[in-house]
């Protein structure tokens, strides 16, 4: 069906249909997740006859959620919390990437085999190039945490040609594991560290709306300078308390939207083999935070 349709199908009384393809996001909890509002603008946008929804997943029934997605032919997954470990077990083979990481979050069909893969710090890169025309390549980076996201920006900043990967994390296991992603160039740091960076990247939940880490900052202000450029992978809200410490110091920053958009825009050309909208799916991440808040 033509892009140029605009999404004409879907004002159709007769939509969905019985050849409708489904897409899901699974996760516990999943009713908060933004991605299927991403991905069905881009389904709108584009016309096509497709659905992506939100299936509530637990940890133990991950093996017979993964046995319908195959039964059902679905046509990809996208993968959040506390699955991302836990499916590749599941799965018929995962990327190198994904194999390091030991994290999944989308799914496709390659032929007949679910295929898992990774695109949570690849995103990020996109953004800052792409968003913000900020380049990893030759630049210090501070990385404030070590969970999974974390992780993931380590290996993709390495991957960058980022210069230098200094992970800041109270749990120093977890931080010299991220650091050893990132090989030759990552470190682990203390928070005067990320004086010394040109990017300041948030991978913590430290701002968060509705956590009991809304309203801080994960880092000093006294750490923050021009010449830096700040970016905070929370999203909601949309300007953080990091960003807003930035900002009075006239320091460029970017929230985590653009991470989400790229991230999903991976899956869903995963899935269809078609560019992603990312103006559209932009907006509709905008609009829908605005909404929710």
């Amino acid at each position: 069906m033509s892009s140029n349709e605009d999404g004409a199908l879907h004002q159709s009384w007769a939509w969905p249909t019985g050849t409708t393809r489904v897409a899901a996001v699974i996760g516990d909890p999943v009713s908060h997740s933004l991605s299927p509002v991403l991905h069905n603008a881009a389904i709108r946008r584009l016309g096509l006859d497709m659905v992506v929804v939100a299936f509530r997943t637990t940890k133990a029934g991950i093996g017979t959620a993964m046995a319908a997605a195959r039964e059902f032919g679905l046509a990809g997954l996208m993968v959040t919390m506390p699955h991302k470990q836990s499916i590749i077990d599941h799965l018929d083979a995962v990327s190198e990437r994904s194999q390091r990481l030991q994290s999944v979050n989308y799914v496709y069909w390659e032929g007949d085999k679910l295929v898992g893969d990774s695109a949570d710090g690849i995103a990020l890169i996109n953004s800052l190039r792409t968003d913000f025309d900020v380049s990893i390549r030759g630049k210090a980076v501070a990385l404030l945490g070590s969970g999974g996201a974390a992780r993931s920006i380590a290996l993709a900043a390495a991957e960058a040609g980022a210069a230098s990967v200094c992970v800041i994390s109270r749990n120093l296991q977890t931080a010299s594991a991220a650091a050893d992603l990132a090989g030759s160039v990552g470190y682990v740091g203390v928070a005067a560290d990320a004086a010394q960076a040109d990017v300041v990247i948030n991978a913590t939940p430290v701002g968060m709306a509705g956590t009991s880490v809304a309203g801080l900052s994960p880092v000093g202000v006294d750490y923050l300078h021009q010449g830096q450029f700040v970016y905070d992978i929370v999203y909601n809200p949309l300007v953080t308390p990091l960003m807003e410490l930035a900002a009075a110091k006239g320091i460029p920053a970017g929230n985590g939207v653009g991470m989400l958009v790229h991230a999903v825009a991976t899956a869903f050309e995963a899935w269809t083999g078609i560019a992603a909208p990312l103006e559209e799916m932009q907006a509709a991440a905008r609009a829908e935070t605005l909404r929710r808040l």
